[in-house]
């Protein structure tokens, strides 16, 4: 269940202290509410102990509040962390504060500083959902839901190898302590994990206590005579370094290549030709997602997707072309649909807005009859920047692979003459429509044959209708053309005359310079399926797929990326489980 009025109502106290209005309750203890927060919940879950020898540990709270609990759980980490080690964290809010909120309460701490200004600055929006925050100055990762706890927890996939359960007292905020909320604790806790919390409620021990946790009471903190404790039995799995072959080196293998350096994988990644020989070699590349005023979930996606797309090419020298993407329509019904879609809880203040025929006009840079749809957090990106950074320093092999084998416990990867290329513990195939090959069954992907132009000439922000503008950095690029079936790579004319034509009917003026340029041509095949959805996660005859990206393929696929990679580690994925049914990577391969 989604939250609609996420506000927290926040007052201050006359001692500069945070309450919530909406729950009439303090957000941190007077009596230094980090001794608290360090006693109660860091203590409580047995650290830094429980994370020594580990390579991956898992962290999730209920009720994220300040922030308060995780820059201290950031700042421990830090400082005792183990070599190699990668910290995942998930916590839940139903109602956020602003960042300048939370700067205020934890400016609090000094001590505390480095880890509140990397919460503070990544701070996401208030919209509800998953939001994923890099904290790279902490070899972590903070995975935060905005919504009802039933509903966050229904949707994370796990597993926690230590909780903190801080959401209001079970008094006043029974929703967070209910017996939906403590089923999924215990179905999402893994072997051996802790529990820690400030309330010793009856319903709350006898809650932990009936779902298999050993609880015990401990004293409590200031004014508070006890808290509680709980774990489970059981000892954490063996882990190992994992090796992963990357099937192809475009924006989705780059995408798995980067969250697998992340994860503290080792990625071989082998592509026929060149990184980007494919679907990612334009010179620009739009960032949009997919629109849709009726699905939530397909809309829900795509607005995740973009959120993460945005935030790892803002944050990649050079991959930035342009910020916004003007959304004309294409046919009289867009209007109205272009104001449904504005007004989705999905999107961040400003981040979608509709936009009259005159400061459209203004954007093209000639008149047009008609508004638009402004999404200021779309993005044109420059591919070989993105490609050259997230797969530096990552082992590549040119090569063409045919096949792929089980050996044992292990995945092969072998070329046309049956010579081994790569020996691992997982494959994953992001090959466009190159994928299709690998499988037997195709994967259920179709190719359709795309042809863009583009020439030197004035920079110009990026535009899209039937047809699209993007600037490259030199002047711009246009297209492009939609083939379904035809696989051929080789320029045609006539597909540059319709490009320039499509350009003509909306931007007429923009035609001309594109007559005058000198001109430049690329073919290439985008990987498409039956619902125009990815294909992204493990599949039955257990290889990793990352596919049928279409044309959005540079937004969806950083996020998938992800995704796929957490499932071959095994721990939480940044997705929500109702997008991840609709990625499923067996969805169109017979039963």
């Amino acid at each position: 269940m989604m939250i609609d009025d996420t506000s927290p109502q926040l007052t201050w106290t006359e001692d500069g202290e945070p309450r919530s209005g909406r729950f009439g309750d303090v957000y941190f203890s007077r009596d230094d509410g980090l001794a608290e927060t360090r006693a109660v919940f860091l203590e409580g879950c047995g650290l830094p102990d429980a994370w020594a020898g580990r390579r991956r540990f898992s962290v999730a709270e209920l009720g994220f509040g300040t922030g308060l609990n995780i820059a201290a759980l950031l700042t421990l980490w830090r400082e005792t962390r183990p070599e190699g080690g990668r910290l995942n964290i998930f916590s839940i809010e139903g109602f956020p504060l602003a960042a300048d909120e939370a700067r205020r309460a934890l400016g609090a701490w000094p001590e505390l500083a480095e880890a509140a200004r990397a919460l503070t600055d990544a701070w996401p929006a208030r919209t509800p959902g998953f939001h994923r925050i890099d904290l790279p100055g902490f070899d972590a990762v903070l995975d935060l839901a905005v919504g009802d706890a039933a509903w966050a927890l229904d949707q994370w996939s796990g597993p926690a190898d230590a909780w903190f359960l801080d959401g209001f007292s079970p008094a006043l905020n029974p929703g967070m302590w209910s017996d939906a909320v403590m089923d999924r604790i215990a179905a999402l806790s893994a072997p051996g994990a802790r529990v820690a919390t400030f309330t010793v409620a009856g319903a709350v021990r006898r809650g932990l206590s009936e779902r298999g946790f050993i609880v015990e009471k401990k004293p409590g903190h200031g004014r508070k005579r006890e808290r509680l404790e709980a774990r489970l039995d059981g000892a954490p799995a063996p882990e190992s370094r994992l090796r992963i072959a990357v099937i192809g080196a475009g924006i989705a293998g780059a995408s798995v290549a980067r969250a697998a350096v992340a994860s503290g994988m080792t990625p071989v990644v082998i592509e026929t030709a060149r990184p980007g020989a494919g679907g990612s070699g334009f010179p620009a590349g739009l960032v949009t997602p997919r629109l849709d005023a009726g699905d939530q979930a397909i809309a829900g996606l795509y607005a995740q997707a973009l959120e993460r797309a945005r935030d790892l090419y803002d944050a990649t020298p050079g991959a930035v072309l342009g910020r916004g993407v003007l959304q004309l329509p294409q046919t009289p019904r867009d209007t109205a649909r272009f104001g449904k879609i504005a007004a989705q809880p999905l999107w961040r203040d400003g981040a979608m807005s509709v936009v009259d025929a005159e400061t459209a006009s203004e954007r093209l840079g000639e008149p047009t009859a008609d508004g638009g749809l402004m999404m200021a957090d779309a993005r044109v990106v420059q591919p070989a920047a993105i490609l050259d950074a997230w797969l530096d320093g990552v082992e590549r092999l040119t090569a063409e692979a045919a096949r792929i084998e089980r050996d044992g416990e292990a995945w092969i990867v072998l070329d046309a003459a049956g010579q081994v290329l790569v020996r691992a513990d997982a494959v994953v195939v992001a090959a466009g429509w190159g994928a299709a090959g690998l499988f037997p069954d195709g994967a259920g992907l179709s190719p359709v044959r795309g042809q863009a132009d583009w020439c030197d000439g004035p920079s110009i922000p990026g535009i899209a209708w039937g047809g699209y503008v993007a600037p490259t950095s030199a002047g711009f690029l246009y297209g492009a053309t939609h083939v379904r079936g035809d696989v051929g790579l080789e320029p045609r004319d006539t597909e540059s005359v319709q490009n320039l034509e499509t350009l003509r009917a909306r931007l007429p003026r923009l035609a001309v310079k594109a007559e005058a340029g000198e001109p430049n041509r690329r073919v290439a095949i985008r990987a498409t399926t039956p619902d125009r959805l990815p294909l992204a996660g493990r599949r039955t005859d257990g290889v990793y797929l990352l596919s049928g990206l279409g044309s959005r393929g540079f937004c969806a696929a950083p996020l998938l990326g992800e995704h796929v990679v957490s499932l071959i580690a095994g721990t939480p994925s940044p997705l929500p489980e109702a997008f991840v049914a609709k990625v499923d990577a067996d969805r169109f391969s017979p039963l």
